[in-house]
């Protein structure tokens, strides 16, 4: 046999092997790691994750309202069956899921809504902790708005009587005259802690059980004279659904501790006259950067208060701070280093990249001037003077960076790292009632101190 021939054979077996290789790959598919589905009233995520990347076809029913997908390359398996019992009663969009062989290879999904919807279906690559993901976003048709929404609310309680009011205001007949053009009411306006009330409402004093608290004091009323409209503050908090934020060594995660701070926080906001606080998540579900400063401008918020719990690589790093937005560059390289870690939550939550208006209205909100960057340092002072009460401080002043979510150009934004959570005793204390409550009572003060100092003047704002 000649050496042509040898080398020949040779060639034709390792063809084979590599054919034989790539028919078993091909036959086996992708592997189902996980399903999971995250409701909200915002939309509904639902989201199969496997060790390779699959493809799928959509077509939307009408009547009823349904959604079919099929799903190439795997075949039915338990895990896909999990999506089923995954979805919840009190799911606002989804009634149920049906799963079934469509074909060989392609697996039928049918998603029963409640609604009409209009339907986001892509793919992410693999990163941080997530391999491939195929996303279903379904976005309600119908979208209630939220500014009518916090009028009803504070409608609601006028009629209640809680909080009480101060006679002869009437910030909603205030609020629904600006929103429509007409003069605002000439009627002084109340303070948000009336002076006749400040000896009710002594601030609460500090937990011995949480070293190193201080007595706080109290804070001042809201100037008079400039506005009786309702005064709206944004809470965003950070990460969620798919996004977890960082993860203590005890296994807290960020979203869950951020989300408890922010309705601490939002029931004092509440509690205040002429206040009402708007949450841009108030579930765990994931809400991409430049949507959370959408809503806040939606609402026309006066101020925007993003929360947040900071991790670093070692468990030493501890304390709280407060971020300011900056048009020339981070003030620190640990500020940079903390703006590029935040501002990669997109990637991990995971954003519909081929959305236009998405990416139209991200490149909006890069407006940003200096009289919001002034008035946001303003704000982070006040807040971050508050804060040293309850608790250390990572750096004694406001820093500033290149935050995604700091970028609305009118409404003065920070961004509070309320403590470690990669360092045990700050994860500890996240995780506690009192220092929640401490922190919250202090965030709060913050706000009073500033707007005591620049009162939320009445205007008209094109949101």
């Amino acid at each position: 046999m000649t050496r042509r021939s040898i080398n020949r054979r040779s060639a034709l077996q390792m063809g084979s092997v590599v054919l034989l290789l790539g028919v078993q790959h091909i036959a086996r598919g992708a592997t189902i790691v996980a399903v999971r589905v995250w409701p909200s009233k915002d939309y509904t995520r639902l989201t199969i994750e496997s060790d390779g990347e699959i493809k799928a076809r959509q077509f939307f029913v009408a009547e009823p309202p349904r959604l079919a997908v099929d799903i190439e390359g795997i075949d039915l398996i338990p895990a896909l069956r999990e999506l089923v019992a995954k979805v919840r009663s009190d799911d606002p969009n989804i009634s149920g899921i049906r799963v079934g062989q469509n074909a060989p290879g392609v697996v039928r999904l049918v998603i029963d809504l409640k609604q009409a919807i209009l339907p986001q279906v892509f793919t992410l690559p693999p990163v941080a902790a997530y391999q491939y993901r195929l996303v279903f976003d379904l976005y309600p048709t119908q979208v209630a708005d939220p500014l009518e929404a916090l009028i009803a609310e504070k409608l609601a309680d006028k009629q209640t009587g809680t909080p009480a009011a101060t006679p002869g205001s009437d910030p909603i007949a205030d609020l629904i005259a600006k929103q429509s053009g007409k003069p605002e009411g000439s009627k002084p306006p109340p303070a948000v802690v009336a002076e006749k009330e400040k000896d009710k409402t002594p601030t609460p004093a500090p937990n011995p059980a949480i070293p190193g608290a201080k007595p706080a004091p109290e804070a001042p009323p809201l100037a008079k004279g400039k506005t009786d409209r309702l005064v709206i503050v944004a809470l965003d908090p950070g990460h969620g659904g798919e996004d977890p934020g960082a993860v203590g060594p005890g296994g807290t995660r960020e979203k869950d501790v951020v989300l408890q701070i922010a309705h601490r926080l939002r029931d004092r906001i509440n509690q205040q006259p002429n206040m009402r606080a708007y949450l841009t998540r108030d579930a765990d579900f994931f809400v991409p950067l430049h949507v959370r400063v959408q809503k806040a401008r939606r609402v026309q918020a006066d101020l925007f208060i993003s929360i947040h719990a900071d991790a670093f690589f070692t468990a030493r790093p501890q304390g709280a701070s407060v971020f300011a937005l900056s048009e020339k560059g981070a003030s620190s390289s640990a500020a940079r280093w903390i703006a590029d870690k935040e501002n990669s939550a997109d990637l991990v939550g995971g954003i519909n990249v081929k959305a236009k208006d998405a990416q139209v209205q991200k490149a909006l909100l890069d407006m940003s001037t200096t009289a919001q960057i002034n008035d946001s340092l303003k704000l982070g002072s006040a807040m971050l003077g508050e804060i040293g009460n309850v608790g250390k401080l990572h750096k004694p002043k406001v820093e500033q960076a290149g935050f995604a979510v700091l970028k609305a150009p009118d409404i003065p934004s920070v961004l509070v790292e309320t403590a470690f959570i990669s360092n045990p005793d700050e994860e500890a204390r996240l995780r506690s009632e009192a220092y929640q409550i401490q922190l919250a009572d202090a965030l709060m003060r913050g706000i009073s101190r500033y707007f005591a100092r620049n009162p939320p003047l009445a205007r008209n704002r094109a949101v």
